[in-house]
């Protein structure tokens, strides 16, 4: 196979050496043809076998192919507990899942079952939490338009507390509060003006922004002033989130020199830094990784002068390395002097971010893991959409053939929960993969599933 690169994303690297999109894209283009994989971006459990085919938590791929079928997610179950873990050693009741990297009832459950609480957003979050056993008082909400609906809900659950976003909702807990029902204490997002340096649809923390009391603005002082006078609301604490995929210490480091004199004036016993933490997805990006991260926040903090107990909420650093999603595929197809299409059984519908935000993933193939990928293609799904790409620069080994295995490493998180029904396209299964064992947590959705729901 042979062409041409086309159009990618160029990588840079800021003034601590961390690679970084030039232009302002969520994550930087895959390594060089020619090298093999990295091994690094491969859950923890990885091993190659004797025929050289790749296995995680002691089962091989392209078994689990065959037995589920494509596409098809797999989760390293040992990968996702030592990060929980790693996060309650760093900051034990302060770690909290945020789900909306990936949830079901079978990651709710290991969550809590690891010491973490859990940070819901939605109405379905909270049920989908409930339901496998997550107690309220594990549970923290979020949301910048919550409805009564959804903080009745949470009220009702006895969640441990509500990160409340707007005035509005100082007055929606009144409100429930003046009904009788005792509200969550409550922790109040604040916009700091720091500029995390990541794409512009996952930034939150600068003062153009949907989320949060704005800092500079004032409205973080009357927020705090509007909770404290507010009938049957407690006000514990505070909050910021300056973005997602976050390489750079120095933001945070910014953000909680920006909250510290705000922090230290209220006197709040809580400060939840939020989550943000930037994962490798392709080669040449390094991670600071959850230990490194909590120690440059705890410096931070100590550096400034603030005492209150400390939370964060990592998402996409528990769950993204932990898994790869399996393709087959189904054309190659060869446009002399432009580019090679690799064209799979999955598509936008099951990883909507690189067309959400330029995304960049590496490619291989589980029957040859370490095999030098020499070819460049470009890897799309089977949706009608020119847009409709995985991988825009991937590199695969020249015996590429119709009918391969493919993978995608790094796609346990904003994969399986951004997921879709476009052109009616049956959801793929989950599964989970332990010492040789692996079980089905979610499983593929069903033709009979895409008309339940209609009259």
């Amino acid at each position: 196979m042979s062409g041409s690169d086309g159009p990618g994303t160029s990588d840079t690297s800021d003034a601590s050496g961390t690679p970084s999109a030039a232009d302002g894209s969520e994550a930087s283009s895959p390594g060089p043809s020619g090298s093999a994989l990295p091994f690094h971006l491969l859950p923890e459990t990885a091993a190659v076998d004797g025929d050289g085919q790749l296995t995680i938590g002691g089962c091989n791929l392209l078994d689990l192919a065959a037995e589920f079928g494509t596409p098809l997610f797999v989760y390293d179950e040992t990968h996702l507990r030592n990060r929980c873990r790693e996060a309650v050693a760093a900051f034990g009741d302060g770690a909290t899942y945020a789900t909306k990297a990936f949830l079901c009832t079978a990651m709710a459950e290991l969550v809590h079952s690891e010491g973490m609480r859990l940070d819901v957003a939605t109405l379905g979050e909270l049920h989908v939490a409930r339901h496998a056993g997550v107690p309220g008082h594990r549970m923290i909400m979020h949301g910048n338009n919550k409805s009564m609906v959804e903080l009745r809900a949470a009220a009702e659950a006895g969640l441990h507390r509500i990160v409340v976003d707007c005035f509005e909702e100082i007055d929606r807990l009144a409100a429930l509060a003046a009904e009788g029902l005792k509200v969550p204490s409550i922790l109040l997002r604040v916009t700091p003006g720091v500029e995390a340096h990541t794409h512009e649809f996952i930034r939150t923390g600068q003062d153009d922004s949907k989320f949060g009391f704005g800092l500079r603005s004032g409205d973080a002082r009357r927020a705090v002033e509007w909770a404290n006078e507010a009938a049957g609301v407690e006000l514990v604490g505070l909050h910021c989130h300056i973005g997602s995929q976050v390489f750079r210490a120095e933001s945070f480091f910014e953000a909680v020199e920006v909250m510290a004199p705000f922090v230290n004036e209220c006197g709040l016993p809580e400060l939840s830094l939020g989550g943000g933490l930037g994962v490798a997805y392709v080669e040449g990006e390094e991670s600071l990784g959850i230990a490194a991260w909590s120690a440059a926040i705890r410096k931070a903090a100590v550096t400034h002068g603030i005492t209150a107990e400390l939370g964060i909420e990592p998402g996409r650093a528990i769950a993204a390395a932990a898994a790869v999603t399996l393709y087959e595929v189904g054309v190659i197809k060869k446009i002399p002097g432009i580019r090679t299409y690799v064209a799979v059984d999955g598509g936008m519908s099951d990883n909507p971010r690189p067309v959400l935000y330029g995304s960049g993933y590496e490619t291989f193939l589980p029957r040859a893991v370490a095999a030098e990928r020499s070819e460049r293609v470009r890897v799309v799904g089977k949706h009608c959409e020119s847009g409709d790409l995985l991988v825009a620069e991937g590199s695969v080994p020249a015996d590429l053939v119709v009918g391969d295995i493919l993978a995608t490493p790094v796609t346990g998180a904003y994969g399986h929960s951004m997921g879709s029904n476009y052109q009616k396209v049956l959801r793929p299964p989950v599964v989970f993969v332990a010492d040789g064992q692996v079980r089905q947590v979610v499983r593929r959705e069903t033709l009979d599933d895409l008309v339940a729901r209609d009259g």
